[in-house]
């Protein structure tokens, strides 16, 4: 199995896009080394802008330079890009619904030993209710590559939430589609529906269970804005409930959306794997998910709460 890091996939196709199109620009607030965006600058010299440790002025420069027929990629750590810029997204960026790419790094409680003021696990919430914006969290190295194209493709804002850590390529999967949800394994019994990191987890969840006479329906719900309301009417209308998991805050994120889109449409038992009203702490990536309940058998437990 092939590990990757997301960071390093985008770099390398935020290349590709400057190659293809001379209005790509590159924004980043003196983290390109951990962003990646330095693959680019070494490309792109004369594209590439580091705004130092100013968040709130890089975001709202990218809104100029978006005004004057760019596309502009802004990059930093998502805990930066999503909190402390958050007034210059709204009313900048998406207010004027200008072609600004958001593609932030280092998300969830994965950032590992950096601790709880670089680890965002509001990011998705902040992100979603802006009128505008669109959110993209994907799974692997192969789709990270998939997603930054698409937020190249798809007019208006997005934001593509990437983490730290290598991450396992997941086989089998089929062609990226922005806004359609991928079924990675077919059942009846259950669905676990997760995006980013937890997409893996969710597998081996589902193979244990499956192991008991239980099968799952694993979907990997890469776009949570605008999100898949078929797919969750689908499972809810076939399986017996479904169990969201993502390496983030219960409130607001894709298990809000998920529970907003089934409450609406088909009710259904709706269960949480995600963080509990908590911050973050330095620990190692494997360390923080079994302490904050995001283990493999902590989805194995909420599926036979379901049942």
């Amino acid at each position: 199995m092939e590990f990757l890091y997301q960071r390093d996939v985008y770099g390398k196709t935020l290349v590709e896009l400057g190659k293809k199109d001379p209005n790509v620009v590159v924004f980043d607030a003196d983290l390109s080394s951990s962003t990646r965006t330095c693959i680019f600058r070494k490309e792109f010299k004369n594209r590439f802008f580091n705004f130092g440790v100013a968040e709130q002025n890089m975001i709202a420069a990218s809104a100029g330079m978006a005004s004057c027929g760019k596309i502009v990629f802004v990059s930093t750590f998502a805990i930066f890009a999503t909190g402390r810029a958050w007034d210059q997204v709204r009313n900048t960026v998406a207010y004027n619904n200008f072609n600004i790419k958001i593609v932030a790094t280092h998300a969830g409680v994965s950032v590992g030993p950096d601790g709880a003021s670089h680890q965002a696990l509001e990011d998705i919430t902040l992100m979603r209710l802006i009128p505008y914006m669109k959110v993209i969290a994907p799974c692997d190295g192969p789709q990270t590559h998939d997603a930054v194209v698409a937020a190249y493709e798809t007019p208006g804002p997005v934001y593509v939430r990437l983490g730290r850590p290598k991450v396992p390529t997941i086989e089998g999967r089929g062609a990226f589609r922005f806004g359609e949800a991928e079924v990675l394994t077919q059942g009846k019994d259950l669905t676990i529906i997760a995006c980013g990191i937890m997409v893996k987890q969710a597998l081996d969840a589902a193979s244990a269970l499956k192991k008991e006479g239980v099968t799952c329906r694993v979907i990997n719900m890469h776009t949570i804005k605008p999100i898949d309301t078929k797919a969750i009417i689908k499972a809810a209308n076939e399986t017996k409930g479904i169990v969201v998991c993502e390496e983030h805050t219960i409130v607001g994120g894709l298990a809000s959306a998920v529970d907003e889109v089934a409450a609406e449409n088909k009710p259904t038992t709706v269960l949480r794997v995600g963080v509990r009203n908590r911050y973050g702490q330095s620990g190692e990536p494997e360390e923080l998910l079994n302490e904050y309940k995001l283990s493999v058998n902590d989805i194995i437990l909420t599926c036979k709460k379901v049942l």
